[in-house]
């Protein structure tokens, strides 16, 4: 031991004391720093990615719930007002205003969040000047469908606007919700290393301090014939105490993120693509029946973004609702059985939380139904009983295809709300362990250099020595 100290007692002593208050002060700016990074994460995560992402979902999905009721009043306006069903056309019109407010507040939160960010604010620009495009188109097919005669020229200008919403606007909406998800993933993989980098150095230090404390130990108990010192013991259980709240923070920090990130907001995005997916799919409904010359496309259409939705290689829109039937009774029987895809099993594949499969599974059973449905409507067009197609489609008495929708929709939303409440709670509950286990940490850190002075200024006395 000798070795390790300058000669002379009272200068070895000081020299210890001094390491082991110079790895306290170290371990504590550690847990300070950590802190304060950890803290800064939960900022960004719970103030910039989570809204900016959660605000270009929104967006995806007004824009094709706003042109999903746009095509509906087309539809149930009937000529000018004469032979109009009232109800589907009401209620799409309140639908239309309401998916019209939800849209310039999502511009205006995105406008604010992509603020000195250039490709951020170029992309909100570029989407804003799109819809004011798409929006003039609409008020004009709008009008062209109140005028006797004018539904030809309502459904070429709604032509134009759609094909305006599917080739820039949805694009450009989806571009930012991967930007968005895309720098949160960056900011997690980020943080996730940063929190480990930590609790390694953390772990070190600790070790390194509990060393000198038990080596200070060792020599006084030797020079001065004492088993133990008191105070020196009481510091070497604070750095502990220290050394095991301050991983415990930290590896509560890391998990909470998990738990934010993995477990609760990937479903969340997946569950919002979803629901963007469905609107636009059920307009695509009411699109083949509003144009006939473009039923193949339309039809088409549908069928593509139902296979997003849940995904069955190698069966044509005909059987496509059946085949729903037996595969989900497959997935029934073996959650692993992997005959279908896409953002329903991305959810399935990811169930966490109390009450979430439930609430999954009633989505899809709720989305079978819809299916069904739509191969009802399929069946009336051909039999050539457009009218009635057009009332089932768009009714919302029990057991129309929107009431379908509807429900479809609710079982969608509660699955979301699900993930939502438990990506909050995370958040709360990361923050909570930076203020509830680091400052314990801190304040025991503190008591082990002033445990150590107490324990070390006896013997240095006996020297005249401080």
């Amino acid at each position: 031991m000798r070795r390790l100290v300058p000669s002379g007692l009272p200068a070895g002593l000081r020299l210890l004391r001094a390491l082991i208050t110079l790895l306290s002060a170290a371990l504590l700016v550690l847990l300070a720093l950590s802190g304060l990074a950890a803290s800064g994460i939960w900022d960004a995560v719970e103030k910039q990615h989570a809204p900016r992402t959660t605000s270009a979902a929104g967006l995806d999905l007004a824009l094709n719930d706003m042109d999903a009721q746009v095509v509906n009043m087309l539809l149930a306006s009937g000529d000018a007002g004469r032979g109009r069903l009232d109800e589907p056309y009401e209620k799409a019109a309140g639908h239309y205003a309401d998916a019209r407010r939800t849209i310039a507040g999502e511009l205006r939160a995105l406008a604010v969040a992509a603020d000195g960010d250039r490709s951020a604010e170029r992309t909100v620009d570029s989407l804003s000047d799109s819809y004011a495009r798409y929006e003039e188109l609409i008020g004009r097919a709008l009008e062209n469908d109140g005028r006797a005669g004018g539904k030809a020229a309502a459904r070429a200008d709604y032509r134009t606007a759609t094909r305006l919403l599917s080739e820039e606007l949805v694009p450009r909406a989806e571009e930012l919700i991967e930007t968005n998800n895309g720098n949160f993933e960056a900011e997690y993989v980020s943080a996730r290393s940063t929190l480990t980098g930590q609790l390694i150095t953390l772990a070190g230090c600790g070790v390194l301090l509990l060393a000198v404390l038990a080596a200070l130990q060792w020599w006084l108990a030797r020079r001065f014939r004492r088993i133990l010192n008191p105070a020196l013991l009481a510091a070497a259980l604070c750095a502990v105490l220290a050394v095991v709240l301050g991983a415990q923070a930290l590896i509560g920090e890391r998990e909470h993120l998990r738990v934010a990130r993995r477990d609760a907001f990937d479903s969340v995005v997946a569950l919002s693509r979803a629901r963007a997916i469905a609107y636009d799919a059920n307009a695509d409904e009411s699109r083949y029946l509003l144009d006939p010359a473009l039923r193949e496309p339309y039809e088409a259409s549908f069928y593509a973004k139902s296979r997003k939705l849940y995904g069955i290689s190698g069966v044509p829109l005909s059987s496509y609702a059946d085949r729903i039937d037996a595969t989900w009774r497959a997935y029934g029987a073996d959650h692993q059985d992997l005959r279908f895809t896409g953002e329903f099993r991305r959810e399935l594949d990811n169930i966490t939380f109390p009450g979430e499969r439930v609430a999954a599974e009633r989505t899809v059973e709720a989305y079978a139904v819809y299916q069904h449905d739509d191969v009802k409507i399929r069946r009336l067009v051909a039999q050539g009983r457009q009218r009635e197609a057009a009332e089932f489609c768009m009714g919302w008495e029990p057991g129309t295809s929107n009431a379908h929708f509807g429900a479809w929709m609710t079982a969608l939303d509660n699955v979301t709300e699900i993930n939502e409440r438990y990506f909050a709670a995370s958040v709360s509950a990361g923050r909570s362990d930076l203020t509830g286990l680091l400052p314990w940490s801190g304040g025991a850190l503190l008591a082990v250099a002033v445990l150590t002075y107490l324990g070390v200024r006896p013997r240095l006395a006996e020297f005249g020595s401080m």
